[in-house]
Order: C-alpha cells, then structure tokens, then sequence
C-alpha cells in the first residue's frame, strides 16, 4: 500500500506540473538497431540481425530528465555534448520532450552515444563512442556557472554519475554546496567506487552491485552490506541511503534504521534506464514534500513499469496512474475528482486501451434501480464515469426538498461501489459540458428515456462513440422512498 496515497494522487494528477528538477550529469544518446534474427553468419558463429528500423532515445542523465518530464514536471539538464550529428539528434528529441537543455559543447570530445544491436527482445551487441579522459577547465566553469543560474526555484537536484567525465569531485562539491544553501534536496547515482566526492548530499542511490564495490562487503550478505550502508551516512553526512535491491525492492538506511520497501511483482524484458527511473521519481516526490519512504514505494511502482519494456524507455504519468489503480479502486474518496483531474484519469485509462463509459442523474436516496443501472453501465466498457448533478442543480430539478442526501454524501456512497471508477459533480442544467470534456466511448441512460431525449448523444455518436438504453427496474425510485418514509404511521 502506498502511504499518503491522496497526496501521491493529487500529485500525479496535477501537481507535479509546478516542480521543476535540476539534472547533473553525463548525457547520452542510445541508438537502437531493431532486427530479426533467422541464422548464424557463415564468417564468424555469430548471429545475422537482418535491421527492420533504427530509433534514438536520451540516455544517462538525460533519460533521468525524460523521466521527470513524462511524469508531468519541468526538467532543466546540464552537461556536455561534443559538436557531431549525434548532438543534433540529442537535442532534438530533448526538445521535442520540452526539456530545458544546457548542454555545454566540447569540440574534443564526441556525444557520448551507445548503439545497441537487438534481434528480437534479445540485445545482441553495444558500441559505445565515447572519451572520459576529463574535459576542459573552461568547460567546466561555462557548466557550472549555468547550474548557478537555474538553481533559483528548483525543487530538487539529482548528480546522474556514469562515470563518463562529468561529475568531478569539484564539480560534485560545489553543486551540493550550492544546493545546500538553498535548501534544496540533492540526490546521486553514482558510478564511483569512492561513495566520498559526493559527501554532503541528501541521499546516494546506488544499486546493490555499486554499494557491494563502495563497501567491500559481498552483493549476497545483503545484511553486512546493508549494515555497512547504514554506516556510510553519518560518514558522508547525508540524510539517508537509497538502496536499489533488483527484484527485493528498495532498502532506505538511515544511521540507526533500515527499512526494505518490496518491489512490485513484473516481468523483466530489459533493466536499461531502471535506474533513472529510480532517481527521476524519487527526486521528484521529494521536491513535493513527501516522506522518503512514500517516494521509495513510489519508485518502486515506476521501475516495475521500466523493466516490463524493451530499450532505454523512460515512464509516463499515465502509466503510473494506471499501475496505481488498484490501489485507488480501494479508497472511495480518490474517486470523487474535479473535472480537470478527472480528465487526467480518463487519459491514463485510454492509454491503457480502456474504454470509458458515462451515465449521470441525481442519485438522491440510493436504490436498487440505481445498483442495477450502474452494474450494467459498467459492463458496457472498462471504466465508468458517474457525473451526478450538484445540491443547486438538483433542488432546481426536483424542487427546494430536495436533495435528501448532500452532493457530497451522494458522491462518496457512489465511488464506494466497485461497479463506479470515477464520481464528478456538475453544476450545469445538463451535463453537456462534462460530456464533451471527456468524450466517453459510451453513454449509458435508463429505460425511461430514448436516444432523442440523452443529452450528448449526437455528440457521442459524432466522434465514433455509441449510446446504451438500460431498462430501469420497476417499482423502484426515490420518491416512492420518500412517500414511504413520510408517509402516516
């Protein structure tokens, strides 16, 4: 379970849009050849990839700002590219991803890029260009002085070390001072045997096979090289270690406290970027306010989704919303949203190739009628959306007695019913403008009306959508309640 998962939500659905991450790091560009394999080479025993179709994707620390910015926030990245093509195919696609890239070029060094051969699911061979003899100072300063500037207003820093150059022990020192001063988190993946350059910080993140070399205690005494973990922060004055522990989980270690966070059970196609992904949401939970440990639960959900693809691919806010459902389906009050969160949901459920249902009425005094109507609604589609009208709306539609039950009584008992997704409340006359927001694949209305009387259903029809009549079930409604219960003794 997650903890503070009404916050998390909010978050997701909206929130995370106003954080803005700054990103240190060595930036690359993964190129991916994409093939069958049919036969072994007659040349060498080697496998012959017959290429269907090339792709790039950011790398490094890029893909850590690929990350932030698909799970909604801002991402300003800093580090050095040389001055090639594969330069101009990286900042194309850190463009076209809305990053704000400051990407300092170096005329002696190549863009660091990987190019990976895949036959299949399975990666045959990886060719990296690349030059780690350090850059120059001139570039370094140039980089530096950069970070400075946008530091102002960012809400967390992450040091993506992939040991290719770019974060020198100076360069690690003074932007953690800088970060410390403001008072903003500071976050490292590091690929240094020496855990020291980066003393200072608000947590290191290594893997266990990275904590296994800082520590020099074996990756499978998971106990001496978790105590040994333990022992590291006081050492290098951070707030917490983050331990990436493959399929066990996270560990987060304090000085005098462990706690292991499990991971969700996936299928595992490819690790590449799960890393990034780690750090990307944890860094951004943080720069929210939440406690370590709901941002490590929260890690954990994204790098399930991670490892279930194939290549470097960075996660999105609909999927995390999506592997977040049953969890939201447990708790009536995350499904009663505003429209402009509810638009998000809709969203991650139509990437998930879900299609979406609406009905919409009062539901004053709910009844078996209303059970029904809603049971079959459902079954119509994947995720049913119940708009029910407001207290002003319906006292205009049914007179001043009414409602019996307040707006927002009526949208809880709704959203506690496992047939209901999700629960809006509209104050319009009809509910025309929820309709056309949201452009369900369904609308779903009781026997007592006709197609010629469903608000939205030419507009449902209009964009490929159909319209559903269910019979209501007789002798039941809400003011035969009423007469009963008002009724002489």
């Amino acid at each position: 379970m997650i903890q503070e998962l009404h916050r998390v939500i909010s978050l997701i659905e909206g929130e995370w849009s106003k954080v803005r991450v700054l990103i240190v790091g060595d930036i690359m560009l993964d190129c991916y050849i994409w093939g069958d394999v049919e036969r072994v080479s007659p040349e060498a025993p080697v496998p012959v990839v017959r290429s269907i179709h090339r792709t790039e994707q950011p790398g490094g620390a890029a893909n850590v700002a690929m990350n932030l910015t698909g799970l909604g926030a801002r991402a300003s990245l800093f580090g050095f590219c040389g001055e090639d093509s594969n330069r101009d195919l990286l900042m194309n696609r850190l463009q076209t991803a809305g990053i704000d890239a400051e990407l300092t070029p170096v005329a002696s060094h190549p863009t660091t890029t990987k190019l990976r051969i895949v036959g299949g699911k399975q990666q045959m061979l990886r060719l990296d260009t690349e030059k780690t003899d350090g850059y120059p100072a001139e570039a370094y300063e140039r980089m530096l002085d950069g970070i400075e500037r946008a530091l102002p207003g960012a809400g967390a820093v992450v040091l993506s070390d992939y040991a290719k150059g770019v974060l020198t022990e100076d360069v690690c020192r003074r932007v953690i001072a800088m970060a410390r001063r403001q008072g903003i988190p500071v976050l490292v993946d590091p690929k240094q045997r020496d855990f020291s350059r980066y003393l200072g910080a608000t947590t290191v993140c290594p893997n266990l096979s990275e904590l296994s070399v800082a520590t020099g205690v074996a990756a499978r005494q998971l106990q001496e090289i978790l105590r040994a973990g333990q022992g590291m922060v006081s050492q290098l004055d951070l707030a917490y270690l983050t331990v990436t522990l493959s399929e066990k989980g996270i560990a987060v270690l304090r000085s005098d406290e462990q706690q292991v966070f499990p991971a969700q059970a996936r299928q595992v196609f490819d690790v590449s970027g799960a890393g990034d992904t780690v750090i990307a949401t944890l860094a951004l939970a943080l720069a929210s306010g939440l406690e370590v440990e709901t941002a490590a639960q929260l890690a954990n959900v994204a790098a399930g989704i991670v490892v279930s693809k194939v290549g470097t691919v960075p996660v999105d806010r609909d999927e995390l919303l999506t592997s977040l459902t049953p969890e939201i389906g447990l708790h009536a009050e995350e499904k009663v949203l505003p429209l402009e969160r509810l638009k998000t949901r809709v969203s991650a459920w139509r990437s998930a190739g879900e299609q979406v249902v609406f009905t919409n009425g009062c539901f004053d005094l709910l009844h078996i009628g209303h059970v029904t109507l809603l049971e079959d609604a459902r079954r119509e589609g994947d995720r049913l959306v119940v708009a029910i009208n407001s207290d002003a709306s319906v006292s205009g539609l049914k007179g001043p007695t009414r409602p019996i039950v307040g707006e927002r009584e009526r949208g809880r008992i709704l959203a506690a019913l496992a047939a209901v997704d999700a629960v809006v409340v509209f104050d319009d006359p009809t509910p025309l403008r929820l309709i056309e927001a949201l452009q369900p694949d369904v609308i779903v209305k009781g026997g007592d009306y006709d197609e010629s009387t469903i608000v939205g259903a030419k507009e449902v029809r209009s964009w490929g959508g159909r319209v559903k009549i269910i019979p209501i079930v007789e002798g039941f409604s809400t003011t035969k309640l009423i007469a009963k219960a008002t009724a002489p003794a």
